[in-house]
């Protein structure tokens, strides 16, 4: 049997943080359902303090998701943790933007807020590793 999944990634900041990956990956934030969000505060199953607004949208507190604009590869999701980043991360995304385009991607994403950290080559094979706003490690290939 086959599963689903999405990709969760710690986060100090949600909603800026996945604005941040929607940008730099070129995919789109799932929009908010604040009706929704209405209806579970009515129903007592939500408080308004487990919302806030963000770029003038009701939002969960707790987290923003991502989506590649044709859902043909898994939801990032982007969930709020207390405890900042401290350590390299176990797992990271590789994003694959060709060898000829590596250069400009890594200036704009430098420009968007993101950090190189390492460049290295195996054989034929270069990447780039950088770090998001937060911290967190990628690679461009």
């Amino acid at each position: 049997m086959a599963f689903d999944f999405q990709v969760t990634i710690d986060s100090a900041a949600p909603h800026p943080l996945a604005d941040w990956w929607a940008e730099a990956l070129g995919w789109q934030r799932e929009p908010s359902d604040e009706a929704f969000i209405h209806s579970m505060i009515a129903q007592g199953s939500a408080r308004e303090s487990d919302t806030t607004t963000h770029h003038g949208e009701l939002v969960w507190v707790e987290g923003a998701a991502i989506r590649h604009p044709t859902g043909g590869a898994p939801r990032v999701l982007f969930q709020l943790v207390p405890e900042p980043k401290t350590v390299k991360n176990r797992v990271h995304l590789d994003v694959h933007v060709g060898r000829h385009r590596m250069a400009a991607e890594v200036e704009r994403l430098v420009a968007l807020g993101a950090r190189v950290l390492h460049t290295g080559q195996q054989g034929p094979h270069h990447w780039t590793t950088i770090a998001d706003p937060e911290g967190n490690e990628l690679c461009l290939t």
